[in-house]
């Protein structure tokens, strides 16, 4: 072999040797930045945190209505949990009783079977009854309703 033709191996060989590193190289670094996703995971947890903190609850008596399905035979009893943004929002809320009662006693019989027996129904009615509520207290108190009773008969 000629020194021409082993200087073309050596550097050959070189390259192809710097090729497989680089593709080391980037595979461990690909690797270690997937190890390494703190900032993203603090922001959800943060984020995780503040959607998981409860804000004041204020607990209201049991609802039963007829349902607007045809023969209106079928009912639904129903107990309910506000979340509240801030707890001085409590003492109106006592006051307002019998007006909030009544916004949701308007809400409820509108409603048919099969509207509430999905979990997008649910939602919906979770969503029409803060509105309303919001709206006739005017300013945002309720944050959240959690259902903690639910029975269609």
């Amino acid at each position: 072999m000629s020194k021409k033709n082993m200087i073309i191996f050596g550097g050959i060989a070189v390259l192809v040797l710097a090729i497989i590193g680089g593709g080391f190289f980037m595979l461990w670094h690909k690797l270690s930045t997937l190890g390494n996703v703190k900032p993203e995971g603090e922001a959800a947890k943060t984020s995780e945190k503040s959607q998981n903190s409860i804000g004041p609850l204020f607990a209201l008596e049991t609802f039963i209505v007829n349902l607007s399905d045809q023969g209106g035979k079928r009912y639904l009893r129903i107990t309910m949990t506000l979340e509240l943004e801030d707890p001085k929002y409590t003492d109106e809320l006592n006051k307002r009783l019998p007006q909030i009662r009544d916004c949701i006693l308007t809400i409820l019989p509108t409603r048919k079977v099969d509207d509430l027996q999905t979990i997008e129904g649910k939602n919906s009615l979770r969503e029409e009854i803060i509105g309303k509520l919001n709206t006739l207290l005017g300013k945002q108190i309720v944050k959240r309703i959690y259902f903690t009773d639910f029975v269609i008969q």
